[in-house]
């Protein structure tokens, strides 16, 4: 896997800005070879009639719909901020509601999809917000209160069946699998690596 397949992943992934020294830390390469790739991406783009382009703002780098679309975009962003929310959307929006604060990787994993665009517009409309945890160098979501009075709830424990439901062990069981398939995944690596 080459470092601009590595970097284009990332910033795809992350839906946020991402630094030079960040993406060298992930992709385990230095800052300047991190620079020279996402300058030979760039450079690609121009080229190229691409839907998505990486964008560099000082040393942080950012994947982001290509200029040419921002008509088409802010039409379709539009109307995802204006009109009734999606099946997706308020599926995302039913687990930060039980499960939050809950991390978007996890969000990922449960829904089986990247959910940066969903959790943009949630957060556009007011009904999440993020925290970032720089311990964990993870962002977590939580409702709002406008989520709240746009329930008419006074609080969030007056959801249906809330109790039950916040406390249900079915995704924490479903979450480790992932992390112990991952662990499986990366012990095979390594013993693969011994055998060679």
């Amino acid at each position: 896997m080459s470092l601009k397949s590595k970097i284009e992943s990332l910033l795809f992934v992350s839906g946020r800005p991402m630094s030079a020294k960040e993406l060298a830390e992930l992709t385990l390469a230095s800052t300047k070879e991190v620079d020279e790739a996402t300058d030979l991406i760039i450079s690609k783009q121009k080229e190229q009639e691409r839907g998505a382009v990486v964008i560099k703002n000082g040393q942080s780098y950012q994947l982001v719909s290509a200029p040419d679309n921002a008509k088409l975009i802010q039409d379709f962003i539009k109307d995802e901020t204006t009109g009734e929310l999606s099946r997706p959307s308020l599926e995302t929006l039913t687990i930060i509601a039980y499960r939050g604060p809950i991390s978007k990787t996890d969000l990922n994993r449960i829904r089986g999809v990247n959910c940066s665009l969903i959790l943009n517009n949630l957060s556009t409309r007011g009904l999440i917000e993020a925290k970032n945890d720089s311990k964990k160098n993870e962002i977590y979501y939580t409702i709002t209160f406008d989520f709240l009075k746009f329930l008419g709830l006074n609080e969030i424990k007056e959801l249906p069946d809330y109790e039950r439901l916040s406390k249900d062990d079915t995704i924490d069981k479903i979450l480790s699998q992932g992390e112990d398939s991952e662990d499986d995944e990366e012990d095979a690596d390594e013993d693969a690596d011994e055998v060679e």
